[in-house]
């Protein structure tokens, strides 16, 4: 198990550079394809949580790639890239599957911020519902609803299990306070905030080798939480 895999299906070289190193400095592991084929080749044989599709690209359009890979592999979020004027585009690729797009040229926060909220409306990944998850010197049972660090077992109580879960099924996308006591609490006042903090720096002691500088759940100031392992 590793970061969320980004697939970047895109003709321009300086594009693909720059949209490689901005997602590689967020913590996602990116790949790349260079025109239509390669990007639904690519696709299907190492299924990325999330591509981000251009629409003009050689030996096969954006469009046809998408219509594709929809049919076989419909969960996976695509964000198609626009060139301005493109409005046809946008209505074609919408109603072949697309989830979301962006217009060219974009402001690269636009992209992130689509990005993240793509991927946490998207269903957990197969291997993070099944199987086991490991950073650092910490193994995940998420189907026994244990945990280990440096093979020692961690006590963690079952709602602590449950924030770590959603951190490692949402790993790289940066998760308000809200969401989080949302989707974990099933609260929606903002009276409970503190409830957050109290159980992200209780995971942090029991997970992190220096809770006061933790390397796997971070701080973002002013918005949230988020786990890169």
């Amino acid at each position: 198990m590793g970061p969320v895999k980004i697939l970047i299906v895109e003709d321009e070289p300086n594009m693909v550079a720059g949209l490689r190193d901005n997602f590689e400095f967020e913590g996602f592991q990116v790949i790349t394809a260079l025109d239509g084929v390669e990007g639904l080749e690519r696709a299907l044989k190492e299924s990325p949580d999330l591509i981000v599709l251009d629409v003009m690209m050689p030996r096969m359009s954006g469009l046809d790639v998408c219509k594709q890979l929809k049919a076989k592999r419909p969960s996976i979020p695509i964000i198609m890239l626009t060139a301005r004027g493109q409005e046809v585009d946008k209505v074609v690729g919408l109603e072949l599957g697309a989830d979301d797009y962006v217009t060219k040229p974009f402001n690269m926060l636009e992209l992130m911020a689509r990005v993240e909220a793509l991927l946490r409306r998207a269903p957990s990944r197969p291997a993070a519902q099944t199987g086991a998850f490991n950073f650092g010197s910490v193994l995940v049972d998420l189907v026994g609803t244990e945990a280990t660090r440096e093979g020692q077992a961690v006590n963690l109580s079952a709602r602590e299990f449950q924030l770590l879960r959603y951190f490692i099924e949402h790993r790289g996308a940066t998760l308000s306070r809200e969401e989080l006591l949302k989707q974990v609490w099933g609260y929606s006042a903002d009276m409970y905030t503190r409830t957050v903090d109290v159980h992200v720096a209780s995971l942090r002691q029991k997970l992190e080798e220096d809770p006061k500088q933790p390397k796997f759940v971070l701080t973002v100031q002013g918005l949230g939480y988020k786990f890169k392992p």
